[in-house]
């Protein structure tokens, strides 16, 4: 029988690679049926490729106008030139290379160790919280799709990166993403932010200011340098660290360039306008329901020059006797005696905390709360002159003390007054009827919930400061109320008017007698009371006001022009270093005043008293029987804006 042969071990092997390529083509062609398949599904609904939006065009624009026509502060988008590749500054592109995507120049549109070590993180997170986006990958998003962190969203993300790796150069895409991408404050695009925070075309940005742009793309709403200058400078210097590291620059050139931050160009009334301009917004949603979803421009009747005084003012006084006081937070706000905000302070500083502490805090305003228990006194018949005993005085089970912890006897309502004696504003509360005190508060625009406790005259009920200046306001105009208001007019910016103020009658809630003698008794606190530290080179009147363990501490008062209250204070309640209202308070108001006051004439109080008292019985007689030369008579007389002017938007 013969030998049958052995097969061999190739003859063995070619049937399993047989196998083995067959199996490779069907999981190969399977693999690009189901790629197919999820290109497919994932560009159902990928936009129209060809046709780019426009950066922003979903947004609404927001511009808040000043009293004099300047711009305070625009939100939403803003557009600069278009700056091309060659018009970029080297810095610019080596910063944003550096810090977002350095193998940007080698990588075909995705980074495959930033993708992976971004999905690693995913799975240490459980679910999307890093992208590992390039620039491509991030104008793909920025172009075409949301912000959304989901699969679907990052895995159309690297398609549409693909996509334009294929269609544009390495400098149009980058040319394209620095042209689109938001940089925060409503600027668009690197021209719109060089002008922006630096007042000049993005062709001419330092290394510092390309520094600080290129930051700015990781948070812009938190980083915006005209908010937050402090973060976005500590941010650029990372991005001047990046750049060293990349090789770009020398670590000399950082170690120099880190020493001064570049200058970001001053708003108008600086940043801290946007206290104003935030409550302004939340007045005109308001106002004018329809307006939502148009671009506005807001007209507001805030003065840039007054503003400016203003915080330069709560600046000078927290930067100064307040830091060795302990006293770390203040507010000022300025009305005229219409009500019309002219500055508005709600904090040191709004990139550190937009909480406004001038229309949102409610603080205790301690004896400057007295102005409506007085009132009410004086309507109820006292006078000014009558006489009372400052002795230990129990209401309740309660004894009010002095600030000084002493009694000093018999004296007359004014002096009680001026020198803020608590036991005589209790007792001329108690002989009223406290519950007097409060109906006045309300009257003179007051709209916090009051109780009348025993201790209400010495301001334990807590109000805001904007409530207080408008009760002091009333005083100031003669007798009439002065809500406060910031608003002029809501227009889309086609031109449609959503909202206009109307002319309203100046609203009497005071008799001119009881006004004289209130203005009285509020004259002679700052003439030789506790309000001595607020005397001006121009008659003034006002009343400070301290709450326990000096906790909080107020002065509020008037000229003929303007009426202005202060508050200093801190927002946990930690009490102060003997801070009273006529101390610190006292004294930012004197120096805001003196500054807001400069180009006006000196005048008597109550000037405008008799004007606002016409104009009342006028537009109570015929609001349309206001001519142009009652208009114009009256202009001379005050010679500043009148109230006609104000009231009917005349100029």
């Amino acid at each position: 029988m013969a030998k049958q042969d052995t097969p061999s071990f190739k003859e063995k092997k070619k049937p399993l690679l047989r196998r083995l390529v067959y199996g490779g083509a069907v999981v190969g062609v399977w693999s690009i049926i189901l790629g197919v398949v999820l290109i497919a599904y994932l560009s159902l609904d990928l936009p129209d490729l060809e046709n780019l939006p426009a950066a922003g065009a979903s947004d609404t624009a927001v511009v808040v106008k000043a009293v004099n026509g300047a711009t305070l502060v625009r939100r939403g988008p803003i557009y600069g030139d278009w700056i091309s590749y060659e018009q970029t500054p080297r810095a610019l592109v080596n910063a944003f290379v550096s810090v977002e995507d350095r193998t940007f120049f080698k990588h075909g549109g995705v980074d495959s160790k930033g993708l992976l070590r971004a999905m690693w993180s995913n799975v240490r997170a459980g679910g999307v919280r890093a992208g590992g986006s390039t620039i491509t990958q991030q104008l793909a998003k920025n172009l075409f799709l949301s912000s959304d962190r989901t699969i679907k969203r990052k895995a159309q993300e690297l398609l549409l990166a693909l996509w334009l790796e294929q269609k544009f150069t390495k400098e149009q895409i980058l040319t394209l993403y620095l042209n689109r991408v938001y940089f925060g404050g409503g600027a668009y695009g690197i021209d719109a932010a060089a002008r922006k925070f630096y007042g000049h075309s993005a062709a001419n940005l330092s290394i510092a200011e390309s520094a600080v742009l290129a930051g700015l793309v990781k948070a812009p709403s938190r980083l915006a340098p005209h908010i937050n200058p402090k973060g976005a400078w500590e941010r650029g210097r990372i991005v001047l660290s990046a750049m060293a590291a990349n090789g770009v620059l020398s670590q000399a050139a950082v170690d120099k360039i880190s020493e001064q931050p570049p200058a970001v160009k001053s708003a108008v009334a600086g940043r801290n306008i946007r206290f104003f301009t935030d409550w302004v917004e939340s007045q005109a949603r308001r106002l004018a329901p329809a307006a939502k979803g148009k671009s506005l421009q807001i007209f507001t009747t805030l003065d840039p020059s007054v503003q400016r005084a203003a915080t330069m003012a709560v600046a000078r006084g927290l930067n100064g006797e307040g830091k060795s006081r302990g006293a770390t937070q203040g507010a000022l706000v300025a009305i005229d005696h219409d009500g019309a905000v002219r500055a508005m302070v709600g904090g040191k500083d709004y990139g550190e905390s937009q909480y406004n502490r001038a229309t949102q805090a409610r603080r205790q305003p301690g004896s400057a709360f007295k102005l409506f228990t007085y009132i009410a006194a004086l309507e109820a018949g006292i006078k000014p002159e009558d006489r009372y005993v400052d002795e230990a005085t129990v209401v309740e089970g309660w004894a009010p003390k002095n600030y000084s912890g002493k009694f000093n006897g018999e004296m007359s309502v004014q002096e009680a007054f001026a020198r803020s004696i608590n036991t005589i504003a209790v007792q001329v509360s108690e002989k009223i009827g406290r519950d007097k005190a409060a109906s006045v508060a309300r009257r003179l625009g007051i709209k916090s919930s009051i109780s009348p406790v025993p201790s209400l005259p010495l301001g334990t009920e807590e109000v805001r400061l904007l409530e207080l200046a408008s009760g002091y306001a009333a005083v100031a105009n003669g007798g009439h109320s002065a809500q406060a208001y910031s608003i002029v007019e809501i227009a889309t910016l086609e031109g449609e008017v959503l909202f206009r103020r109307a002319p309203t009658s100046p609203h009497t809630v005071l008799r001119s007698e009881v006004v004289s003698d209130i203005s009285r008794l509020l004259t002679s606190v700052v003439k030789w009371g506790s309000g001595k530290n607020a005397a001006l080179a121009r008659p003034a009147a006002g009343k400070s006001g301290t709450s326990q363990d000096n906790r909080d501490a107020v002065f509020a008062g008037f000229t003929s022009d303007m009426t202005a209250a202060v508050w200093v204070g801190n927002d946990d309640g930690t009490p102060m270093k003997n801070v009273t209202g006529g101390g610190l308070p006292a004294r930012i108001w004197r120096d805001f005043m003196t500054e807001a006051h400069a180009a006006l004439p000196v005048r008597p109080l109550l000037a405008d008293a008799a004007i606002y008292s016409a104009a009342a019985t006028e537009i109570r007689r015929d609001p349309q029987r206001i001519t142009a030369q009652a208009k114009e008579e009256v202009k001379e007389k005050k010679k500043k804006k009148s109230l006609f002017s104000r009231l009917f938007g005349g100029t």
